[in-house]
């Protein structure tokens, strides 16, 4: 199958949270096979996973990583083409006195440079980054 859609954390998270999305749950199980995260997202979720204490939510959520985020999504390399195309949003953003997280600027150059659409609950943070397609499955 063809990938169309890069996760965004919120979206990678959503089926692990206390009280998951439907609309998202329904969507990762009609479009999952077309679906990929990137090098960054996978950062945040190694990171956000490992600063936990040790226990029983932890090891939830390790679980979760190893046994279904990892083999169900391709993760996507920060390259030189996606570090190129930031580098450039972020220079046009700060000259009009725009900051953005540099980690959102990787995973919008991730879906720009594989030309996806970029799955978040947050597109108010990736709205500056021109030429990304945004949806959010949360709606």
């Amino acid at each position: 199958m063809t990938l169309r859609y890069l996760l965004d954390t919120s979206t990678v998270s959503a089926p692990v949270t206390r009280t998951p999305n439907e609309g998202v749950l329904k969507q990762l199980r009609l479009h999952g096979t077309e679906c990929a995260i990137g090098a960054p997202v996978w950062h945040e979720l190694v990171f956000g996973t490992s600063r936990l204490r040790a226990g029983a939510r932890r090891d939830e959520l390790e679980t979760y990583l190893r046994t279904v985020v990892e083999p169900s999504f391709p993760i996507l390399a920060y390259d030189e083409t996606a570090a190129a195309w930031h580098g450039r949003e972020r220079a046009r953003l700060e000259a009009a006195g725009q900051t953005t997280p540099f980690i959102d600027g990787q995973i919008a150059a991730i879906a720009f440079s594989y030309g996806l659409t970029l799955m978040t609950a947050n597109t108010k943070h990736f709205a500056p980054f021109r030429s990304v397609r945004l949806a959010d499955w949360n709606r």
